[in-house]
């Protein structure tokens, strides 16, 4: 069911939310947004038309294998605008619609990504050169917020496994861990320091080395927006969105579990894991159901998102509970 606004009464408190701790074709650079967590809450995004996204500006990618059916969910696709215009990306401020009106002031080209840490092939890395070896691919993955809001999005990408194999890790990589840019001119957000810059994520190894974890360089058909985290971001389905990590530039292999960004601020809110489960509730929201963007009524939250059949053995040793 589709509704033409959201009631003020659904809007997630900005004030409650303040307590929360182009790229063109291969061999050439794109639009960029970095972003932290990046995930809006559903109930102010509200339902408007889709018009939009054919007049954005982005060029569009070409060349590009079509979603498989083990990488296209079966739900509806999200509309372009609900998944671009209203966002969490704090590098260009707090506001819900601040980065689609401010992330233009991020300048992408040339850019590079720092590769170090637990590996055999370090060094410092152009995009093209990530890109080139492999022909991207679509894959339509639905995404959760941990704030209770989720959306589908046919994202344009390559296997995350396929690019950290190229830096040959080590016996010693258990992790890996990633980094946004930082730069106060282009990101004025980082003014401020409502989280300590630049904003950190990582996985397990094998969480990264998973067929379902990508790196993503464009969502429907083009180029991805700033907001979204241009030109190159993660995407890892099954777990909340603070994971998948925006506006990477760098890659870093470790034998010892990473910091990052919330679950310093918020261990008890933040789990490293972060991965989907209805039974585990956020102190402040609960995690069993969902609002889909530009739906008024929820759906139950699925475990994993929908991918356990995949995902699951992943955590066959760890309690779920515990390590959230």
């Amino acid at each position: 069911m589709k509704t033409p606004g959201i009631a003020a009464s659904e809007i997630t408190d900005e004030g409650v939310f303040m307590n929360r701790r182009n790229l063109l074709r291969l061999g050439v650079g794109a639009a960029i947004g970095a972003a932290i967590g990046g995930c809006p809450a559903a109930e102010e995004a509200g339902a408007k038309d889709d018009s939009g996204s054919a007049d954005s500006g982005l060029r569009p990618l070409t060349d590009v294998e079509p979603a498989r059916a083990r990488h296209r969910a079966d739900d509806e696709i999200s509309r372009y605008r609900d998944a671009t215009e209203y966002n969490n990306f704090y590098e260009f401020g707090t506001g819900k619609r601040d980065p689609a009106h401010n992330a233009h002031s991020l300048k992408p080209e040339p850019w590079s990504i720092v590769v170090d840490g637990e590996a055999g092939k370090p060094g410092r890395v152009a995009l093209e050169e990530i890109l080139k070896p492999t022909r991207l691919e679509e894959r339509i993955y639905r995404f959760r917020c941990v704030e209770a809001w989720s959306m589908v999005v046919p994202w344009i990408g390559l296997p995350l496994a396929d690019v950290l194999k190229r830096f040959e890790p080590t016996s010693k990589a258990r992790y890996v861990s990633f980094e946004t840019l930082v730069d106060r001119e282009q990101m004025p957000g980082q003014r401020r320091r409502v989280i300590d810059w630049p904003y950190r994520e990582g996985l397990r190894m094998d969480e990264a080395m998973h067929p379902l974890s990508i790196l993503a360089v464009g969502m429907y058909g083009r180029v991805l927006p700033n907001q979204n985290g241009a030109p190159i971001r993660l995407i890892v389905p099954w777990k909340y969105g603070f994971k998948s990590i925006k506006s990477i530039v760098r890659i870093h292999f470790s034998e010892s579990q990473p910091n990052t960004s919330w679950n310093d601020l918020a261990a008890d809110e933040y789990g490293f894991y972060a991965n989907v489960n209805p039974e585990v509730d956020h102190p402040r929201w609960s995690q069993a159901r969902e609002r889909r963007l530009g739906d008024f009524r929820k759906r139950p939250t699925l475990p994993f998102n929908g991918y356990a059949d995949e995902v699951a053995t992943l955590y066959s040793k760890l309690n779920l509970r515990r390590f959230f």
